[in-house]
């Protein structure tokens, strides 16, 4: 285990339409950010997660972390008004030992520890990464509601996230960010700004993000299809 992993948690569900974090919200029997804890404590590669969160969830979010067996350390980590604050947030409180980081979304819940260990392996060869998976659908380019390109599907990606870096990079790129006023969505495009490679590795057409209430049917749907293929195997 050598790779240290931050979970930016510091929403307010508002796109979910809840009255509360939405990593809180019941998905079957846990908490949407139980689950991707989980996954995380049963990858092999990963020895430390920090979670960034806003301090009036530290009491829900620690009584999660009780629930877990504490194989790995959690650390509640204080977010930041944007999840790109967060993340620097996230990097500022990374232990000293530290030299690669992977970035995960506390909303993916359905990214498997295989997803994770695959992800650790990658960035021992790469200097920075994001899981992604090929674009299905045809994609248009529109203005207003005109189309004005449709580009070749075949070179599109769909992010997600684990996203992994080798960290003084990673930090070099947001303190340049916090310099020029950058403002991205997520990490892998501060690195491109700054000119350096970021590479795809395969991600899980599963690992959706939970956004609305029709994604925590799906997930909750996927979840149980696992559940019933885990009973019939053993």
């Amino acid at each position: 285990m050598t790779c240290h992993l931050l979970i930016p948690a510091a929403g307010s569900g508002k796109r979910m339409g809840a009255d509360r974090n939405k990593l809180l919200l019941p998905l079957i029997d846990k908490p949407i950010l139980q689950w991707t804890l989980e996954a995380a404590i049963a990858s092999e590669a990963i020895a430390w997660i920090g979670v960034m969160a806003q301090p009036h969830d530290y009491p829900d979010f620690q009584q999660i972390f009780n629930e877990i067996s504490q194989l790995k350390p959690i650390r509640l980590i204080q977010g930041g008004a944007t999840r790109q604050a967060s993340v620097f947030n996230g990097l500022k409180s990374l232990p000293t030992d530290c030299d690669r980081v992977l970035i995960h979304d506390g909303a993916r819940c359905l990214a498997t520890s295989e997803l994770f260990d695959r992800c650790d392996a990658a960035l021992q060869k790469m200097q920075g990464f994001i899981a992604a998976v090929p674009v299905k659908d045809t994609i248009k380019v529109v203005d207003g509601l005109t189309i004005v390109d449709t580009p070749n599907r075949d070179r599109l990606w769909a992010a997600q996230t684990p996203q992994g870096f080798h960290l003084e990079a990673l930090k070099n790129a947001h303190l340049k960010a916090l310099e020029l006023g950058w403002e991205v969505t997520d990490d892998a495009a501060l690195l491109e700004k700054v000119g350096l490679a970021v590479q795809i590795v395969m991600g899980e057409e599963t690992n959706l993000k939970v956004t609305t209430q029709q994604d925590l049917a799906i997930a909750e749907f996927i979840l149980k299809q696992r559940s019933s293929s885990n009973r019939l195997k053993n």
